[in-house]
Formats: C-alpha cells, sequence, structure tokens
C-alpha cells in the first residue's frame, strides 16, 4: 500500500506499519508522477487547485485522511464515489477550544476596545464607569452560554466554561446529552436562543449549515448577547451579522472564520462594530497527527474502510 503524506507535517508512518510505502509529497504542489499508483493520501492545508489534481490523476486512489477537523474541503474535492474520506476530527479540539475561549474573553471583556485606546495612547476611563454599572455584561460568571455544533470541540471548551462559572448548554441534530450537558435540536432555537448571554458556532460547512446564522436567528438573541464563530465562516449570512452589529441588537461578535479567506480588503466586517477578527488560526498544526494517521493505517490494513474512525463519506 502507497500513501501520500505532506513533506511539510513531520511524522513517519513507516515505523511499525508493514507493507506500507509512505510518500512524502508538497502540498502546495501537483502529486509527482511516480506517485499516481497512491491508493491513499493525507491532506491538510493544500490548495483546491492540489485537491483538485489529486483527484483526476490519482485513478487508483481509494482512501484520503484528512488532517483538517473539517472534511468540508475534501468533501468538495471530486474523488470518486468509491474513495473513502475521513476527517481529522479530535486533532484541533484542544487549541480550538482554547482560541474561541479567547475570543470570547476577550468579546466580553472588551479587550477589543482596550487595544484600540491603547494605539490612541488613551486611557479609557469610561470602560470602567460601564462595568460598574453592568457587572454582569463584561463575565462569563453566571452567564448562559450556548455552543450550536456540539461535537468533540464543545467538549473541550464546555468544562473551561463551567470553571469560570458559565452555564453551558448546545444545540444539535436532535434533543438530549451530548457529554454530559444538555443539547436541544435545531428547530428549538427560539425556546433556548433568547436566554443566550453568547452564542459560538462550531458548525461545519455543508450544504445544510450554509448561512445557518442568518437575520432570524441574530433577531432571536437578546441585545446583551454576544457571537462567536470557530467553525466555518460559510455558516454565517455575514450582511445580517454586520447589520445586527451596527443597529445593536447584539452586543458585539468574534469571528476566526470568515466566508471568503483571506478576507477581502473591501469587507464591511473589518470596521463593524465591537467586531474581532482572526485569521483562521484557531486550529494550528494537528496535535498529534503521526499517533492518530499511523492508528488509521493500521486500520485499514486490518480491516479497510469499515474500521476507519470518522469517516464522513464513502
Amino acid at each position: 500500500m502507497k500513501i501520500l503524506v505532506p513533506s511539510n507535517v513531520p511524522f513517519d508512518l513507516t515505523l511499525d506499519v508493514e507493507g506500507v510505502d509512505v510518500a512524502p509529497y508538497v502540498m502546495r504542489d501537483p502529486v509527482p508522477d511516480e506517485h499516481l499508483d497512491a491508493e491513499a493520501i493525507v491532506t491538510w492545508a493544500s490548495p483546491q487547485r492540489v485537491m483538485d489534481d489529486a483527484a483526476r490523476r490519482l485513478t487508483r486512489l481509494r482512501w484520503v485522511q484528512t488532517l483538517n477537523a473539517g472534511p468540508d474541503q475534501a468533501l468538495a474535492t471530486g474523488f470518486a464515489p468509491e474513495v473513502v474520506v475521513a476527517s481529522g476530527r479530535s486533532l484541533h479540539d484542544a487549541t480550538v477550544a482554547e482560541h474561541t475561549l479567547a475570543l470570547l474573553l476577550a468579546s466580553v471583556r472588551r479587550i477589543d476596545r482596550t487595544l484600540d485606546a491603547q494605539r490612541r495612547h488613551e486611557w479609557d476611563r469610561d470602560l470602567g464607569r460601564e462595568q460598574a454599572r453592568d457587572e454582569q455584561a463584561f463575565t462569563l460568571r453566571g452567564a448562559h452560554v450556548v455552543i450550536w455544533g456540539f461535537g468533540s470541540i464543545a467538549a473541550r471548551l464546555a468544562p473551561l466554561l463551567e470553571a469560570l462559572g458559565a452555564r453551558v448548554s448546545g444545540v444539535a441534530s436532535s434533543d438530549g446529552q451530548r457529554y454530559g450537558y444538555p443539547v436541544v435540536g435545531q428547530d428549538r432555537l427560539a425556546e433556548v436562543l433568547p436566554t443566550a448571554d453568547v452564542l459560538v458556532s462550531l458548525l461545519p460547512a455543508t450544504a445544510a449549515t450554509r448561512h445557518a446564522l442568518d437575520a432570524d436567528v441574530l433577531a432571536l438573541l437578546p441585545a446583551r448577547a454576544r457571537f462567536v464563530n470557530a467553525g466555518r465562516g460559510a455558516t454565517v449570512d455575514e450582511t445580517a451579522l454586520v447589520a445586527a452589529l451596527r443597529s445593536g441588537s447584539i452586543a458585539g461578535a468574534a469571528l476566526d472564520v470568515t466566508e471568503t479567506e483571506p478576507l477581502p480588503a473591501d469587507s464591511e466586517l473589518w470596521d463593524a462594530p465591537g467586531l474581532i477578527l482572526t485569521p483562521h488560526v484557531a486550529g494550528g498544526r494537528p496535535q498529534g497527527a503521526a499517533a492518530f494517521v499511523t492508528a488509521q493505517v493500521r486500520r485499514w490494513r486490518e480491516g479497510g474502510a469499515d474500521a476507519l474512525e470518522n469517516v464522513v463519506a464513502r
């Protein structure tokens, strides 16, 4: 079995994996002709043109293992129907949870505002006065945080929020319990969002989630609420979000992802009031990728596609 592995992700799959030929490739370049016989490929940050080229030229391909938490790029690539696609879910849980918490706290504690004042060499005395008048608006203690998309990242994030005194609930595909936290189905958004102090989106990008956070959903949030998105940019109607921030119908937002990346210079998001932006850096380098992919290869060798974890398409 030949498997293509990104050369800039430092791990060696030849260790203890008998019968596997590991072939490195540069993620920003087309797969070399001598490796067109590969049966599997590990992807992470390849441009779409490289992915499309791989789908067209790797005629013996049977398995795509992405190191991304969200497999949307791999699923959008025109791989043959018989090619199995598996995600890197769990490899970014810790870092995305940390970054989401950082964005949430930065928004709640108005760090964007204090940084603006710092650049102007101004001491923002009004901020302290506002906090004295409405302490609850500046803390997670006693806040209700709703996480939309309650998967493994939410499972890492929720206890961190609880440790700061927040009450956590979720929105998922159906009512019930996830990782010990109460969740409701998406059809019950109108019940839970009016009580939210913070709405966190960890939704993947699918046809069903495109612009899931639209004007109607934003209208369900109280004026004190803040929105954080560390999932995928395509899940947010950005025009509606900017309008909500400008009108004051929500208090603030923080985004690590946008629908178009890099964000165009003329996007209204840059100057939207109360908005914090980071350039899709929540995940960072996959954590534990070597062990995970090595285990996946062993599963494939022992049981084929049925033995793989995180399969999203077959």
